[in-house]
């Protein structure tokens, strides 16, 4: 091939943006504004705390570079710890209506590819100017509350304030020193009370996630895998692993987008709810269960569910992502809707909440922008930004643009994927059937962890069912890999 695979994936990204319908690239319109803001968002209102002295940290990829969140706890006396949640305020810079926010309205996400970044604000804003960087202060909006001893939460809390992020830190690197496999990372090291309001925030994310789990919130462990591009070429698939320091910024996220859909109910506004609905597909995994040697209750049950994923990945740990897989296909795809103050919640299944909506990331999604308008609106005690129904336009074209970027950078990973295998046609590798439908049975093999369609011999499976299969070719353009199950 005369084309590095970067370019190659690049061109397929773009275009595959463009087909389903989203901007790949930035009008004129939205650079003119770009042109005129030069300084971070900077405020004078009453109602704006200065919590810059409070020791702020963020954690997050190694690489990342668009900054929406940062967090502190400190100890109460009772045993309990007060955390706090800070997410960067876009709209304090990101005004309705703009051109900015315009295109951001139109693309609703970042889209994530193998070779390039499709972001749905500015670098210029969301790497920079409205990203919680080290050493910057930056306006945010705070989410406060009490995590007793008992893992329940209280006294929930949310208003504007200006902090400073006193260190950027990455999960791999937190998870390890927390989980005392490696020593604390530098920052940490260099501060004894940067070490000790991490530990307190472990400790309080630990107890929140066990009373969630009582509660039916789904342990669920899949394998992501990344392309790794060297001189533009895609030579691997990095796979990333849970780790302490992930599952403690994902159970304060999930604490934090609670704690917004709660604010706005109690304030009689209406909101853009983020739900996953009783699984599409309760009898695939029963059946699953089943092919296991266990059994589930007929109706779909979260605590039923979670205590056997809890039972199977004590038993089989290492086939373990390969069972969330197939749940999570079962399960059905999330999706936005609007809920007006009064209104019964639909909640989320999988997470087992019943007020949820997205405010953690808005840098890189949409719905969380607008949450974070309906909150001011509250806050400073002004009529809503958006109708009823508005919002109910805005749900569905989030869920359908979602679902648009998931399918591109499913398509690119694909690609990528494509890349690294074009040389081993005719291979057999062991997989696991990841969808099954009348648009065909995918599967995904184990090593190297690709996902491709079985054209040939795929009557009678379903999702969960192990699979040997043959490579029978690949087409990069188009992201397919195509299988033939062998060795029945």
């Amino acid at each position: 091939m005369d084309r590095k695979h970067e370019a190659l994936l690049i061109d397929i990204a773009h275009q595959v943006m463009l087909d389903k319908g989203l901007l790949p690239d930035f009008a004129p319109a939205v650079h003119e504004q770009l042109n005129g803001i030069e300084a971070p968002a900077r405020e004078q209102n009453s109602g704006i705390r200065d919590l810059r002295h409070l020791l702020w940290c963020s954690i997050d990829n190694d690489d990342s570079r668009d900054l929406d969140q940062l967090t502190y706890g400190e100890a109460l006396p009772d045993g309990g710890t007060r955390i706090f949640i800070a997410v960067a305020d876009v709209d304090a810079i990101v005004r309705k209506g703009t051109p900015i926010d315009d295109h951001a309205r139109h693309n609703t996400t970042s889209v994530y590819t193998a070779a390039r970044i499709f972001s749905m604000l500015p670098e210029k804003l969301s790497t920079d100017l409205t990203s919680l960087n080290p050493a910057e202060e930056r306006l945010v909006m705070v989410t406060e509350m009490t995590v007793r001893e008992d893992g329940t939460t209280t006294d929930e809390e949310i208003y504007r304030a200006l902090v400073r992020n006193h260190a950027k830190l990455a999960y791999d690197s937190v998870g390890a020193w927390l989980e005392g496999e490696a020593d604390a990372p530098p920052p940490v090291q260099a501060n004894d009370d940067l070490a000790q309001t991490l530990r307190l925030q472990d400790q309080a994310a630990e107890r929140m996630r066990h009373v969630r789990h009582e509660q039916g919130a789904l342990d669920l462990e899949t394998i992501e895998a990344r392309p790794v591009l060297r001189n533009g070429v895609v030579v691997a698939l990095s796979q990333s692993k849970q780790n302490d320091a992930k599952l403690l910024i994902e159970d304060f996220m999930i604490a934090a987008n609670g704690a917004n859909a709660r604010f706005l109910e109690r304030h009689g506004s209406a909101s853009i709810r983020r739900v996953v609905r009783s699984p599409e597909r309760w009898d695939r995994i029963e059946r699953i269960a089943e092919e296991l040697g266990d059994k589930l209750p007929p109706d779909a049950d979260p605590i039923a569910l979670e205590a056997f994923l809890l039972r199977r990945k004590k038993a089989d740990p290492i086939r373990f992502p390969d069972l969330s897989l197939s749940i999570i296909k079962a399960m059905g795809a999330g999706e936005y809707v609007v809920e007006d103050a009064g209104e019964d919640s639909i909640g989320h299944f999988g997470l087992a909440v019943k007020d949820y909506t997205h405010s953690t990331a808005p840098n890189r999604r949409y719905p969380d922008l607008i949450t974070h308008r309906l909150v001011k609106a509250v806050l400073e005690s002004r009529q809503s930004p958006y109708s009823v129904g508005e919002l109910s336009e805005l749900a569905a074209h989030c869920t359908k643009q979602e679902n648009a970027a998931n399918k591109v950078e499913r398509w690119v990973r694909k690609s990528a994927a494509a890349c690294l295998l074009a040389d081993r046609v005719g291979d057999q590798f062991d997989g696991i059937v990841t969808g099954a439908s009348a648009k065909g049975t995918w599967a995904r093999i184990f090593q190297p962890p690709i996902e491709g369609k079985i054209v040939r011999g795929h009557k009678g499976l379903d999702i969960g069912d192990r699979v040997k299969v043959k490579l029978l070719g690949v087409d990069i353009e188009m992201g397919h890999i195509d299988f033939a199950r062998s060795g029945r």
